[in-house]
């Protein structure tokens, strides 16, 4: 197999990109008064893995194969991100009717029911999910996190790709 020699500098990039969407989260939240909803936590936790993982795959400098599963291992915390803003999108363009009702914060949830209930109820949605609270070029934070999470995947796939085996290498018909 062939190393993608910008690997590193894709994954650092990931990493710094993820990290700077997890200060301006928390920007909003502690500067702004923007309390998060469950689903924006979840979508939080995403990012802190993509960093985490990103910024292992840069320290470790991995060869062809590992850039590979690199690729693969921070794309999985990438596609739930993707999958959750993705739900979350679609319930802030709900009919005012068919919102769900409020529900009760992260910190309740946790405290009241086990891991895997609050990780369904999470994903249900609730009112809060559904409300926009705070837009850039017309776009909520779900729709922006829609379009981060599917940028991160293209750039993993991009690597993915790049780390293939080298035409001497493969084995031709003589």
């Amino acid at each position: 197999m062939q190393r993608f020699p910008g690997a590193r500098i894709v994954f650092g990039a990931i990493a710094i990109a993820c990290a700077s969407l997890l200060a301006v989260g928390y920007y909003l939240q502690f500067v702004d008064g923007l309390e998060p909803c469950p689903m924006c936590i979840l979508q939080r936790v995403c990012y802190m893995a993509v960093t985490a993982l990103a910024l292992l795959a840069v320290v470790h400098g991995p060869g062809a194969t590992g850039q590979r599963v690199y690729s693969v291992l921070v794309g999985l915390p990438a596609l739930v991100g993707l999958g959750v803003a993705s739900r979350q999108t679609w319930l802030q363009h709900l009919p005012a009717d068919q919102v769900p009702e409020c529900g009760p914060g992260l910190s309740f949830m946790l405290e009241m029911y086990a891991p895997f209930e609050v990780l369904k109820r999470t994903l249900r949605g609730t009112g809060d999910c559904a409300k926009v609270d705070w837009t850039f070029l017309g776009l909520s934070i779900a729709e922006w996190s829609v379009i981060c999470f599917a940028g991160l995947l293209a750039l993993l796939l991009f690597v993915f790709i790049r780390a293939r085996p080298a035409a001497a290498l493969r084995l031709e018909p003589r």
